[in-house]
C-alpha cells in the first residue's frame, strides 16, 4: 500500500485519486508519522460480458440449457406477448 502525507493529499487530490483510478490500489494517509485514514478505490467498472461471464456457476444445468436452445433458435411465442408502448 502507497502511503502519502495528509499534506501531500491535500496539495495534490486530483492527481492522487487520477493514480487510484489508474492503478486500483489502496493509499494511506499520515499526519505527523501516524497513519489517520486510508483511501480505498471504488468498485472497478465492468462490461456486460465480464459481469455475465460466470453466470452459468450459479444457474441450474436445465436452465443454462434452455438458455443454449432459446438462443440458438430464437424465443419463439414472445411477439404475440409482446406489444408496441407508443401503439394507440
Amino acid at each position: 500500500m502507497k502511503t502519502i502525507t495528509a499534506t501531500e493529499l491535500a496539495r495534490n487530490l486530483r492527481q492522487v485519486l487520477d493514480s487510484m483510478l489508474v492503478d486500483r490500489e489502496e493509499i494511506g494517509i499520515e499526519r505527523n508519522h501516524v497513519r489517520v485514514a486510508k483511501l480505498v478505490p471504488g468498485p472497478g467498472r465492468q462490461t456486460a460480458m465480464e459481469a455475465l461471464s460466470d453466470i452459468y456457476r450459479t444457474l441450474p444445468e436445465d436452465a443454462a440449457q434452455g438458455w443454449a436452445e432459446d438462443a440458438r433458435s430464437g424465443v419463439s411465442g414472445t411477439e404475440d406477448e409482446l406489444r408496441d408502448p407508443w401503439h394507440s
